[in-house]
């Protein structure tokens, strides 16, 4: 039995979805069953601009993500699966599916790869409890801001108590050269 012949959409779709697990900062992976169209288009909207929702294949996007050198995803490639591809913050967009899962229950996370990783659905999940990257570098800023002032307080301590005390030297001195200048006249 000789092979069937590879389509060229097929051939193409593959390479589109390599080309988007390669780029992506993250790719989530989860089972949309039972979701309407509307709510599917809502969810599109929750997950932001730098995200987008493609409902996949399974075989293609298994191939995809192996042509992209991600393994661990295969037993994630069951049931309809759509793959959320996330150019900017991953935790965001795992907050935006967590978010999404308390009101529509019939969508469910199955996991994803971050950094080239594969996550399960509770690594996915404990993605979405951190706090956003702007926050966590304010945060960041914020401390390191506390330290340099405490540093730079700690620095100028003894520099203005040497100043202190170079200008009481020079006071005292000052009045006992005034002192004894007064007595030899």
């Amino acid at each position: 039995m000789a092979d069937k012949p590879v389509r060229a959409d097929k051939v193409a779709a593959v390479v589109e979805l390599t080309d988007r697990f390669r780029e992506s900062s993250a790719t989530l992976l989860t089972e949309y069953r039972g979701l309407t169209v509307a709510q599917l288009k809502q969810l599109r909207r929750s997950l932001g601009r730098q995200t987008t929702y493609a409902v996949t294949k399974n075989t293609l996007a298994k191939r995809a993500a192996v042509d992209a050198g991600i393994g661990g995803l295969d037993d994630l490639f069951t049931g309809p699966t759509a793959l959320a591809f996330v150019s900017g913050d991953p935790v965001e967009a795992a907050k935006g599916l967590r978010e999404f899962t308390k009101t529509n229950p019939m969508l469910v996370i199955k996991g994803g790869v971050f950094e080239g990783k594969a996550l399960t659905a509770d690594e996915v999940r404990a993605l979405a409890d951190l706090e956003s990257r702007e926050v966590l570098l304010g945060k960041l800023a914020g401390a390191m801001k506390a330290n340099l002032s405490k540093a730079a307080a700690v620095l100028q301590a003894p520099l203005s108590k040497t100043a202190r005390l170079a200008t009481a030297l020079a006071d005292k001195r000052g009045s006992a050269e005034g002192d004894g200048a007064g007595e030899a006249a």
